[in-house]
């Protein structure tokens, strides 16, 4: 059997801080070495290790070259496991309860994957989710962790990942050129609703909202029939819906932050860990 070198888990750690900071020095704040520490490192992991170079330096910035990009995905699934293999055994019987809150778009696309994963780490661990759109959960004050939909410039909490708003109908359906146009919207609480109207009022196209509703399913569901277009976020739109931008007339929307809120007065090494897997489960 070959004898290949080991990676350390330090020098992927540092190899990813850079990877995602741009650069040693910030990666070197981020993960609480000196700048001179993380680039022997790095000397370690290109020269030693695996005999090739991972990064493309111009001045102070970095980039990773291809293999470097290779190596960025295994790293990320090998920290994963890593820390998820110690924190099982050193808590294996982790108990209690935590309380979730997330509008009902993100429950069938993103937490799925996320409570399984937890689940199977922590079986003893209760796990209450509550759906609400983000203005309500924004006010709530019982909520272990939230995940809400912030306009740029008011993000507050940790930011899970951006997305843009799209426009969206049925294949085979033009609803988009019916005037007035029929919308599908959550209701006028939500300021993406606002954000597709001030849009269609910039090229002055009459529309009206003939459904609204706070469920994503139900929004979906009249969309798919082809009875109105919508805005939705692009991960939201599943495959078998049409994408409408430019070439159809459609004015283009703004992008939106997705951030974890953690509630500062009920911390718990429950929820602090619940709160890691939806972070990467973000990621992912």
């Amino acid at each position: 059997m070959a004898n290949y070198p080991s990676i350390d888990a330090e020098l992927l750690r540092s190899f990813v801080a850079i990877a995602d900071h741009g650069g040693f020095t910030r990666a070197a704040e981020a993960v609480n070495r000196t700048q001179s520490a993380i680039s022997m490192q790095m000397k370690r992991l290109e020269e030693d290790v695996l005999q090739r170079s991972v990064f493309e330096r111009d001045g102070r910035q970095v980039k990773l070259t291809a293999e470097g990009q290779i190596l960025l995905g295994y790293a990320r699934r090998i920290l994963k496991l890593h820390g998820e293999v110690l924190t099982t055994l050193r808590e294996p019987h982790m108990v209690g309860s935590v309380r979730i809150g997330t509008p009902d778009d993100y429950v069938m696309r993103f937490l799925p994957g996320i409570l399984s994963r937890f689940a199977q780490a922590y079986p003893l661990v209760q796990v209450e989710v509550h759906c609400e759109p983000s203005y309500q959960l924004l006010h709530r004050r019982d909520l272990d962790l939230s995940i809400v939909t912030r306009e740029p410039g008011t993000e507050i909490g940790q930011m899970l990942r951006r997305e843009r708003f799209v426009w969206a109908e049925a294949p085979g359906f033009n609803a988009h050129e019916q005037r007035p146009m029929p919308l599908a919207m959550f209701n006028t609480d939500c300021f993406c609703r606002a954000w597709a109207c001030n849009a269609l009022d910039s090229l002055d196209i009459p529309y009206r909202v003939a459904y609204t509703s706070p469920s994503l399913s139900a929004l979906m569901a009249v969309t798919n029939a082809g009875l109105a277009v919508t805005a939705q976020l692009q991960s939201l739109v599943t495959a078998d819906m049409r994408l409408l931008g430019e070439a159809e007339g459609m004015p283009e929307l703004p992008s939106c932050s997705i951030v974890l809120l953690r509630n500062e007065r009920n911390q718990s090494q429950v929820s602090e860990t619940l709160a890691e897997h939806i972070v990467e489960g973000f990621r992912l």
